[in-house]
Parts: C-alpha cells; structure tokens; sequence
C-alpha cells in the first residue's frame, strides 16, 4: 500500500509531496503493518465479493488488515470502494 500511497502523492501533489513522504516514512512517523498470512483469505474473500466493483487487492487488504487490527478509522483518497464494502466493523473515512 505504501506504493500506492507514493504514486497518489506523486501523481496529485507533485514531486516534493512524495518526498516528503518518503522522509517522514523514514523516520518512524507511521506504523508500518504487514499483511499477515491469515489476511490473504479475507482478502481473496472481498475481492471475490465485490468483483463486480472491482474492488482490488490493495483496497481489500486495507480493510482485512484494519479488521484484525480493530481500527475503525481509514485514511484514504478513495472513497467509492469503502463506502460500499461491508466490512465486519464499521469504518470511518478519513480525511
């Protein structure tokens, strides 16, 4: 997801946004959290349930990963797949 992230910054704030980014990635400002083995079902899950969306792999692993972890709050710039994926908690859309 952090590719994704770096391409969305690069693509829509330019250059120095990415970079920024990529600095404060660097230093420890975010948690990083691995897709863990047992997500990959989950995953495979959603994906074959909304494929009529599509909703992809990164998008499912966001929420297979936000599921296990217990977190309700999800930034993304995407919003027309989370709104309509039920999740098994109820996500809030950041920013």
């Amino acid at each position: 997801m952090i590719t994704e992230v770096v391409y969305l910054l690069g693509t829509r704030l330019g250059t120095q946004a990415e970079l920024r980014f990529l600095a404060d990635l660097a230093s420890g400002a975010f948690d990083v959290e691995a897709v863990h083995p047992t997500d990959w079902l989950r995953i495979a899950d959603l994906a074959n349930q909304y494929r009529n969306l599509p909703l992809g792999t990164v998008d499912a692993s966001v929420i297979a990963c936000a599921e296990r972890l217990g977190v309700d709050e999800v930034a993304t710039v995407d919003r027309r797949h989370f709104t309509v994926v039920k999740a098994n908690r109820t996500l809030t859309l950041l920013p």
